[in-house]
């Protein structure tokens, strides 16, 4: 369990850090290091924290369970991964309909991801692996409105292939998920 903890602390302090940063100028840190500097630690910080946090839920398996989830939640999570995953490929694409009508994909394919795994899980390490992520997801999403950035201007130039990239891309990655990947990289079976 505490290398799982350990990831999330480092893994979310690195995003925490770079939520709450201040955008001054003189005082942005990542324009006083300059773009490759910044992003090079940032991921390298992410990187270690990811590595940690994977490694420590799989160690962490067995640590009891908090829950038991209901019955149809595994069926839930199941619908809201399809949305998920397409909003996570959205997210990485130029702009389309998709990406301006949920301003910020990525923030929310992981609110839907961990939401729904929350109602498919009731074990320790799950319980705490998806707690910290939609927790720094809805603080994100607080902050980035705070902020102003209301994500993609209603005006944009739009992309239909950008919105059919997504649904294809998503759909295909859902159903790598549904078949096998969820069975290579967890260990457990959907189906």
């Amino acid at each position: 369990m505490l290398y799982l903890i350990l990831g999330l602390v480092i893994f979310f302090g690195a995003h925490l850090f770079t939520t709450f940063r201040s955008r001054e100028p003189g005082k942005d840190i990542k324009v006083k290091l300059g773009y490759p500097i910044y992003m090079g630690l940032y991921s390298l910080v992410s990187i270690i924290g990811f590595v940690l946090i994977c490694y420590g839920y799989g160690a962490s398996r067995g640590a009891g369970i908090l829950y038991t989830p209901p019955s149809w939640g595994k069926h839930v999570n199941m619908l809201l991964m399809l949305p998920a995953l397409i909003l996570l490929v959205a997210s990485q694409l130029p702009t389309g309909a998709i990406k301006k009508a949920a301003k910020h994909p990525m923030l929310v394919a992981v609110k839907l991801w961990a939401f729904g795994h929350l109602l498919a899980n009731g074990e320790l390490n799950s319980v705490i692996l998806f707690t910290v992520f939609l927790a720094y997801a809805v603080i994100d999403r607080i902050a980035v409105k705070k902020r102003g950035d209301l994500g993609p201007a209603k005006d944009a130039p739009s992309s239909v292939m950008a919105d059919v990239g997504s649904v294809l891309i998503g759909a295909g990655v859902y159903v790598a998920f549904v078949l096998w990947l969820h069975q290579i990289l967890i260990g457990v079976p959907i189906v």
